[in-house]
C-alpha cells in the first residue's frame, strides 16, 4: 500500500484540540474531510503529517503557530469610531465581525472592548500564536496524480 504524498486526495476524519485539550473541530460522526495534499486547503502543519500515512493510520500530532493558524500579530487588533457602524448594529463582547481591509478583502473579527466612543475588534484567527494538537486517522487516498497529469477546470 503506497503511503500519502503531494498532489494525492486523501479523506481523513480528524480532531483539533487546544492545549488545553478543548475540542475546537472535529470530523468525527460527521462527513469525512477531503483534500488534496499539497494544495493549500489544510494548514501545513496538517497537512505534512498526513503525508506518509496509509489508509487505516491513526496519527496524533502537535502543530506550532507558524505551520499552523500563524503567530498573533498586535497590528490586528482595530479601534474603530462607533459611528461608523451600520446603524442596526448594537456591538457587544465576543461578537463576529468583519472589515473589510484596503483591498476589499473581508477579514473576520470579534469584538473584544466597547468604549463609549469606539469599538476595539481583533481579526486574528482565533487560534493565532497557539499550539493545537490534532488526531487524525488517514481513511482513504481518493486518487493519486501522476506527476505529468494537471487538473481541468476549477474547483466545485
Amino acid at each position: 500500500m503506497q503511503p500519502a504524498k503531494r498532489g494525492d486526495k486523501v479523506r481523513v476524519n480528524y480532531t483539533g484540540r487546544s492545549e488545553d485539550g478543548q475540542v475546537f473541530e472535529s470530523s468525527v460522526g460527521l462527513v469525512p474531510f477531503m483534500f488534496t495534499i499539497g494544495a493549500d486547503e489544510v494548514i501545513t502543519g496538517f497537512e505534512n503529517a498526513v503525508i506518509g500515512m496509509v489508509p487505516g493510520e491513526r496519527k496524533t500530532f502537535v502543530v506550532e503557530p507558524e505551520d499552523g493558524y500563524g503567530m498573533y500579530d498586535e497590528g490586528l487588533v482595530i479601534e474603530i469610531p462607533r459611528e461608523s457602524l451600520p446603524g442596526d448594529i448594537d456591538p457587544h463582547v465576543g461578537m463576529d465581525f468583519e472589515v473589510e481591509d484596503d483591498d476589499g478583502n473581508v477579514i473576520p473579527a470579534v469584538v473584544i472592548e466597547i468604549m463609549e466612543q469606539t469599538v476595539i475588534i481583533d481579526a486574528n484567527a482565533p487560534l493565532a500564536g497557539k499550539r493545537v494538537i490534532y488526531e487524525v486517522e488517514l481513511l482513504e487516498i481518493v486518487r493519486r496524480k501522476s506527476p505529468t497529469s494537471r487538473d481541468s477546470g476549477s474547483p466545485p
